[in-house]
């Protein structure tokens, strides 16, 4: 069974977050800028 933080780290991976930005319509250039932006600023709080 996963930790609530393992739930928390898959979700909020930066990876996840694109593919669902995708799956949004989001094109891919764009959604890697806010992928990238994403990652440096708010996905390290949770690693």
């Amino acid at each position: 069974m996963k930790t609530f933080r393992q739930y928390c780290q898959h979700i909020f991976n930066p990876l996840h977050v694109f593919c669902r930005l995708r799956q949004a319509g989001v094109h891919s250039g764009a959604a890697m800028n806010v992928c990238r932006v994403y990652e440096r600023s708010v996905y390290r709080l949770f690693r």
